[in-house]
This record gives C-alpha cells, sequence and structure tokens, in this order.
C-alpha cells in the first residue's frame, strides 16, 4: 500500500476544499467557513454511519488513520496558524485598533482569565450533575482552551458584517491577541493538571510574562526588520519573499526561544500591514503584497475549515459526551457574555463603543481550530475524549450557527439605530 506521504495529505485536502467550495458556491451558497465545515461534518458522518450499519466496512478507521497522519494540532499550530495571524494582523487599521487599544487589552487578558475560569467552574458542575465528572483542574484546562476567540473565524465573519470600522478593528483585535493569551494560559494550566509543575504565583506569571511580552517584542523585531529590508528597494517578487520570511522564521524563532509565536505574528503582521503597506512599498508591490497574503489566507481558510468538519471522526459519540456538549454551549455563551459585559461597564467612562459593542462581542466571539487543536493535544485519557467532544460541538455552534447569522444581528441592531455606520 502505497504510505501516505506530507504532499499526498496536502493534495487530497486542496482538492477536498476545491470541490466542496465549488458545490457550495454553486448549490448552497452558505458562507465558505460555514459551507466547509458542514459539509466536512456531514461527510464524517456518513462515514460513521456507513461503518455502523456495514460491520466489514473500515471505511472510518482508515479515514482516521489519515487524519492522525495529518496531525491536526501539530498543523495548525506550528504551521498554518502563522501564515493566517499574519494575513489577518495584515488588514487591521493599526489607527482604528489604537482607537480600541484599551478594550483590546482588557478583553485579551483579564478576559480572558475571567473566561477561564467561569467556564472552569461551570464546566465542573455540569459535568457532575450529567454524571460524568471531570476533576476541577481539567475543567479549567477545558476553560482555558475554549475561552480565546479564533482570530481566523472572526476574521471570516469580520469580512461578511457591516459595523463600525473602530469596533471592528477591536474585535480583531482582540481575537488576535487573546489567541495568544490563551494558549499561554493553557500550557500553565496544563503543566499543574499533569503535574509537571507545581502551582506557584511566580511561575504563573513569569510564564505569562515570558511568552506574552517575549512574543509581542518578538513581533516588533521582525517585523520591524522586515519593514526595513522592504522600504529599502522596490522589487515585488523580492518583498513577497521577505513577507514569507518574517512569517516563517519569526514564528520558528519563537518557537525556539519559548515565547508566544501567535502573539509576535499579530504584531509583526500589524507592523507590515499598515507601515509596510503604507510607507515601504509602491504601488505595484502593495497591490501584489495584498493579493498574494489574500490568496494564502483564503486558501488556508478553507482546508482550515474544512479540517474541523472532517475532525468529527475523533470523536467519541457517546450520548452522554453530546449531552455535555450542547450543555456547555450556554456556559460558553454565559461566560463570553460577563467576561465582556462586566468590563464594557467598568470601561464604559473611559470609552462608550455604542450599543452594538455587546451583542457583537458576544455573539462573534467565535471559537474554531485553535480551540479543536489545543482540544487535541491533550494527554490520552478518559477525559480527554469528554472534552474534545465538548470542545468540537461548541466550535461546530460557533462557527455554523454564530458565524452563519453575525451578519444578520448587526443589520438587524443597525436598523434599529440608523446613526450606526458601517464606515463610522
Amino acid at each position: 500500500m502505497h504510505e501516505l506521504t506530507p504532499f499526498d495529505a496536502a493534495s487530497f485536502l486542496i482538492v477536498m476544499a476545491a470541490a466542496l467550495g465549488y458545490l457550495n458556491h454553486r448549490t448552497f451558497k452558505l458562507p465558505s467557513t460555514v459551507g466547509l465545515t458542514v459539509m466536512g461534518t456531514l461527510a464524517s458522518l456518513l462515514l460513521v454511519a456507513y461503518d455502523r450499519f456495514v460491520p466489514s466496512s473500515t471505511l472510518t478507521a482508515t479515514f482516521g488513520r489519515f487524519l492522525a497522519d495529518i496531525d491536526f494540532s501539530q498543523t495548525l499550530m506550528d504551521g498554518m496558524l502563522s501564515f493566517l495571524l499574519f494575513a489577518g494582523a495584515m488588514h487591521v487599521s493599526w489607527a482604528h485598533m489604537r482607537a480600541g487599544a484599551l478594550p483590546i487589552l482588557v478583553f485579551s487578558t483579564i478576559g480572558v482569565v475571567l473566561s477561564t475560569a467561569l467556564v472552569g467552574f461551570g464546566f465542573h458542575a455540569l459535568s457532575g450533575a450529567v454524571g460524568i465528572p471531570v476533576p476541577l483542574t481539567w475543567c479549567l484546562v477545558f476553560g482555558a482552551l475554549i475561552s480565546p476567540t479564533d482570530p481566523v473565524s472572526v476574521m471570516a465573519v469580520m469580512k461578511r458584517a457591516a459595523m463600525p470600522e473602530t469596533l471592528q478593528a477591536t474585535v480583531a483585535g482582540e481575537s488576535l491577541f487573546n489567541d495568544g493569551i490563551g494558549v499561554v494560559v493553557f500550557t500553565i494550566l496544563i503543566a499543574l493538571a499533569t503535574g509537571t509543575e507545581p502551582f506557584t504565583w511566580s511561575f504563573a506569571l513569569g510564564h505569562f510574562a515570558q511568552e506574552a511580552l517575549g512574543g509581542g517584542l518578538l513581533g516588533l523585531v521582525v517585523g520591524g526588520i522586515g519593514y526595513a529590508a522592504m522600504k529599502s528597494i522596490d522589487e515585488y517578487n523580492i518583498e513577497a519573499m521577505i513577507s514569507l520570511a518574517v512569517v516563517m522564521g519569526g514564528y520558528s524563532l519563537a518557537m525556539a526561544l519559548h515565547v508566544s509565536g501567535p502573539v509576535a505574528m499579530a504584531v509583526a503582521g500589524l507592523i507590515i500591514g499598515n507601515a509596510g503597506v503604507t510607507h515601504a512599498m509602491s504601488d505595484l508591490t502593495r497591490d501584489y503584497i495584498i493579493k498574494f497574503w489574500a490568496l494564502i489566507d483564503e486558501v488556508l481558510n478553507a482546508v482550515l475549515f474544512l479540517l474541523i468538519g472532517l475532525e468529527v471522526i475523533a470523536l467519541d459519540l457517546q450520548p452522554g459526551y453530546l449531552l455535555l456538549g450542547v450543555a456547555t454551549i450556554l456556559i460558553v455563551l454565559v461566560a463570553r457574555m460577563l467576561s465582556v459585559g462586566l468590563p464594557l461597564v467598568a470601561m464604559k467612562r473611559a470609552i462608550d463603543m455604542g450599543p452594538l459593542a455587546f451583542p457583537t462581542l458576544v455573539w462573534g466571539g467565535l471559537r474554531g481550530g485553535i480551540s479543536i487543536a489545543l482540544a487535541l493535544s491533550l494527554p490520552a485519557s478518559p477525559i480527554r475524549s469528554e472534552l474534545l467532544a465538548a470542545t468540537y460541538i461548541v466550535v461546530l455552534f460557533a462557527v455554523v450557527v454564530q458565524g452563519g447569522s453575525i451578519a444578520r444581528l448587526i443589520a438587524a441592531i443597525q436598523s434599529r439605530h440608523p446613526r450606526i455606520s458601517g464606515a463610522a
């Protein structure tokens, strides 16, 4: 039998994403992220159903081995994520983001920690109520992996939803940075849950500072080097390679230095997408660079959301786990409401973001591939199956239901408040 190679895996995913994307565009006309996730999920469920009705079939096992060879967690966290974060950050206006700097800082730090605690304690009570209790430390780990909003999912939604630009930049900026912060919090809690590190505030705060602040500093350095190199020449092919070098070299360096790669790429993307595009590129280069990264963003987005749909194969579809997952949706939404609402009330005197802010931040706070990747990275145990099922169900709800309806929600609010403009 032909051994699966990385090229085979990439070819299969690109072909399948292109075919299903074409089918969705011609037939269902769903938003691409929603369509690919739904069709990937349905394809996986059909495989599972076929194996249930045909006991001799090994399709699910064969496809499961294929997905295991791809290793979703490593593929996303150590590969795709660097490109997606950089591409997403390039399209965020620094001027509008600076206007929402305080909410971004609060939501991506205090908001993540608050949400982690709320989800963790709520999930602990819920798991006990449904008869499959999960230890509190692992519930907090779940809270950490499900709390950060996924920048890839959020940026895809932002493209379709008309809203004030400062609010749009705030939502996008929060998702870019709370992703990196969430991964840091997850790393600290997983070390405590597995017993590899005893809990001390010095360990937690030191690790947080090293990862988050170190990642931000590294992003400034590599983004600044890329900006300086681009400004000194005018050759779009080389400048495209420089942008690739910033992403690939910067992310690899972040891993080697044990600082946050996601934070580094968010910062570097903001530098290249704002200062670089404005001051370091000719009109021709600007056009090529923007289109180049738009293509990378679209291709990787398609593959990512297809993989999210296909990963249902990895689930243990026990009724208790499914019930736990569905009930967890409410806990995650309530935690999001509190972790966004309380800071908004506290900051109201400093910055009033208008009637769109709360519903947009809550319903537009989508969970996505990063949560699934973190869940798949958990060590093997019965608890892992429960947490993975709950994670997948929350993410599926976020991408399909929240992602598919956020534009209509924003339009409905804007119709009640005519002064709100998408260009405001």
